[in-house]
């Protein structure tokens, strides 16, 4: 049997992912044309979802749970007068009701009261585990499990149009955090009109701090191969938007490198990127109280940087 070879790659590559697949597929196709020996993605979408889906490569995967943090952006269809059991085009029709004319006073109704903070009921059909096993495959058995509500907030609610000529579809640009059901943000909009909707189609637009970086197609990548690598974007980049830059001296990284907390003159608090004096990454470390920090995640120290400090 010839071995399977792979080379080290680490790094964020942002791909648009394709209609129909999961998230683990669309990561399994990318790692194997990237020749990459780790890989993780940051927030699934669901198949019938399309967009930016990060995917962590090497060392990147240390440090996803930054992004699993932040906002997001989605443009969704709903369509509207039609309830179904997954709450999107692929569930089973539960009702079907005669749906309101759309007046701009009523979207604008509907824009401001689900914009901002608010409890959110996530859905039977999602990957939330109840005593160890998701709930959709729950569902799936025809079982109704009761779900706490989850505080989410709707940073953003813009209706981009709306269609009563072809089949009541409305669609909205949202900007959301971290935990949002887009399906049930759509369900909870068509029970407030009092007809019923679920999700007709979902494009992931961007991923914080991804709002100007263009994605890579997955036929870019069958196409260039593992000469994609190029579209990979350092690690450094990215942390260096969602966290404040601390920059260490050689004997300052090289105590962090070895588990030792240190003193830092700074102002800022909580979770910081760590740069060497001469700009090379070095992890992520946490500034606790009375000016000390502690190391977090860092790179391996096999790293060639650690033997540039």
């Amino acid at each position: 049997m010839i071995p399977k070879v792979t080379f080290p790659l680490d790094g964020i590559l942002l791909l648009n992912k394709p209609y129909g697949i999961s998230s683990n597929l669309a990561l399994q196709k990318a790692k194997h044309l990237l020749k990459a020996q780790k890989a993780g993605h940051t927030g699934s979408l669901d198949p019938l979802a399309t967009g930016m889906l990060p995917l962590c490569f090497g060392q990147a995967t240390k440090f996803s749970r930054f992004l699993l943090e932040e906002k997001k952006c989605y443009q969704a269809k709903l369509k509207l007068g039609i309830t179904t059991t997954t709450g999107d085009s692929e569930g089973e029709i539960l009702r079907i009701q005669n749906v309101p004319i759309l007046t701009s006073e009523l979207t604008a109704k509907v824009l401001s009261h689900f914009q901002g903070t608010q409890q959110q009921i996530p859905p039977m059909y999602s990957a939330i585990k109840h005593q160890g096993q998701p709930l959709y495959k729950l569902a799936r058995q025809g079982k109704e499990i009761n779900r706490s509500p989850r505080t989410i907030t709707i940073h953003r609610l813009d209706l981009d149009g709306v269609d009563q000529h072809d089949g009541d579809f409305m669609t909205m640009t949202i900007v959301c955090s971290k935990g949002t059901y887009i399906r049930t943000l759509v369900e909870d909009i068509g029970n407030y009109l009092g007809c019923g909707a679920h999700l007709s189609e979902l494009h992931r637009l961007w991923v914080w701090p991804f709002e100007q970086q263009e994605m890579v197609s997955m036929p870019q990548l069958v196409e260039y191969g593992i000469e994609a690598r190029s579209f990979v974007l350092p690690i450094e980049a990215t942390l260096a938007r969602l966290l404040p830059v601390i920059k260490l001296c050689k004997d300052k990284a090289l105590y962090l490198s070895q588990g030792q907390q240190i003193e830092v003159a700074t102002s800022h608090s909580g979770w910081v990127a760590l740069m060497s004096s001469h700009g090379n990454f070095l992890g992520v470390g946490e500034l606790l109280e009375h000016g000390r920090l502690a190391p977090r995640r860092l790179l391996n120290q096999n790293e060639p940087i650690w033997g540039e400090l």
